[in-house]
């Protein structure tokens, strides 16, 4: 797993690196911007100069050893120093001076925004003001500095992080942050790193190792983890060669209403591709037909009313059970949710309207068996959790929650965020802006479905459930295009995806 630090634990690891490798800060730091730079110049095409922001912290330093080492490469480059931003550090102080020795050097020293020149689109700002020690708000006159730069032509490349982002807390005015185009950021992703609310700050996001100490990172904690292809695999374990279909497990789907067969069938077609064993789909009457055609290999069990559905089945027999993808708000699927918690006493999938059901009757969280997997978008978790300030407090309710009910959270976006019921957080990797299309949550709890079938522990389920189906949208995008690319396209790439990871 790739752990995600706190600001505090990267100033941390910087200093075990320090003391491990008998080195000073200044090497460290020359280190760091020499990654920057080899980024830049393989990133940034000929003919452009740069203009170089500098806080007077250790973030400017870094800007100033970012425009020695460009500079003797051939690159135009201008220092813009920018006071009022905080105390001269060591480091900014020895890099100013190693700097201000080379002759032809451009410094400026610049107190307000009207000091900012006229930049064309031929010029690229490094913002280097403020690093990972930020904590309170940017005032004037750097806030109006920061808004002049963000109003300028210029492609814009912050260094670790978007001058004015806190890492750790929630940024409050979002008007006196860098807007960068990318982020280069330092051996560790930031946790603000993972929320929509930021991404038009951050931009793409460039991790760059700088080799900080590995003994320091094996035996801390962190506040979130990242899986890989390699933690997919080993959860994943292998297939016995002399297995049959009773051995991979019996998935049932409660999924289906009127004007939502569509639904119904996404979610049965993605847990077939789950290397489950069977699958049964208990729907409508009228949803029977279109699942029958398109996906002969599961079995119907048909409600006796037409449009949704209005009985369960009993449950015993299923290895694992989904509910929620097109079930429609209608009181008797909601009676049937009701049911199903009382009844069933394993681990279950709820999607979609099943949440809805579950906004619209919320004591019935205390009754789910323990382990479930619920998996909402941020409009459904909204609904679940109340209203919420930023999403810090989002994660933090997530992970109260997942406590409080004994329950797995999947909140599903650019980064999927799971929440554990032990407190453990994770953020899946995978996946892009094509996906965020209609049905595709449905392939979501179908595949999570049929993995918790095969007997993998909720959160196993969960977290490969996510990175499976985010790994094959993103070979979908490869192959396809992500505007045109629609959630059973997604689904045709499972095989990709499981190929990918367990090779």
């Amino acid at each position: 797993m790739i752990k995600v630090f706190t600001a505090e634990q990267i100033r941390q690891a910087d200093e075990a690196t320090l003391r491990q490798e008998n080195i000073s800060e200044l090497e460290l730091m020359d280190r760091a911007a020499g990654c920057c730079t080899t980024w830049i110049l393989e990133n940034i095409p000929p003919g452009f100069s740069f203009a170089i922001f500098c806080g007077k912290g250790n973030n400017g330093g870094d800007g100033l050893a970012i425009a020695r080492q460009l500079f003797t490469r051939g690159k135009n480059i201008e220092v813009f120093l920018v006071d009022g931003t905080e105390n001269e550090s060591n480091c900014f102080t020895q890099n100013l001076k190693a700097w201000k020795s080379i002759p032809g050097n451009s410094t400026t020293l610049i107190s307000d925004s009207k000091s900012i020149p006229d930049f064309t689109s031929t010029t690229i700002i490094i913002d280097a003001l403020f690093g990972i020690g930020l904590s309170r708000g940017v005032k004037s006159p750097v806030a109006e500095i920061i808004q002049e730069i963000n109003s300028s032509p210029c492609k814009i490349i912050s260094i670790d992080v978007p001058s004015g982002l806190f890492c750790d807390q929630a940024t409050a005015d979002l008007k006196n942050v860098v807007a960068a185009h990318h982020t280069l950021s330092f051996s560790y992703a930031k946790h603000s790193f993972f929320y929509p609310e930021y991404a038009h700050l951050t931009g793409k996001i460039e991790i760059l190792d700088i080799h900080l100490d590995k003994e320091f990172e094996n035996k801390t904690s962190s506040i979130a983890q990242i899986p890989t292809d390699i933690n997919i695999n080993s959860m994943l374990g292998n297939r016995p060669s002399f297995g049959h279909k009773g051995t991979f497990g019996h998935a049932l789907l409660l999924v289906g209403s009127t004007g939502k067969s569509g639904a119904a069938l996404l979610s049965t077609q993605s847990c077939l591709r789950s290397g489950v064993g069977l699958v049964t789909v208990r729907t409508p009457k009228d949803c029977v037909l279109p699942i029958q055609i398109a996906a002969p290999e599961a079995m119907c069990s048909a409600d006796k009313h037409s449009d949704f559905i209005t009985d369960i089945v009993k449950p015993e027999g299923y290895s694992a059970i989904g509910i929620g993808s097109g079930i429609g708000m209608d009181t008797q699927s909601g009676n049937v949710l009701k049911r199903l918690i009382q009844d069933y006493k394993s681990p279950m999938v709820l999607d979609a309207d099943a949440l809805n059901h579950l906004a619209d009757n919320p004591t019935w969280l205390n009754f789910l068996p323990a382990g479930c997997i619920l998996t909402p978008h941020l409009g459904e978790f909204n609904r679940l959790a109340g209203k919420i300030a930023d999403p810090f407090e989002r994660t933090k309710k997530q992970l109260e929650m997942a406590k409080k009910y004994n329950c797995y959270i999947l909140l599903k976006g650019k980064y999927s965020a799971l929440a554990c019921p032990d407190g453990q957080l994770f953020f899946n990797p995978t996946g892009n802006h094509g996906m965020a299309k209609g049905g595709s949550g449905d392939a979501l709890t179908g595949l999570i479905t049929g993995l918790l079938a095969q007997g993998l522990s909720p959160l196993k389920a969960a977290l490969c459930g996510a990175y499976l189906h985010g790994l094959a949208g993103d070979f979908c995008a490869q192959k396809t295009h992500p505007n045109s690319m629609t959630s059973g396209d997604i689904i045709s790439f499972f095989a990709d995806a499981f190929k990918a990871v367990m090779r």
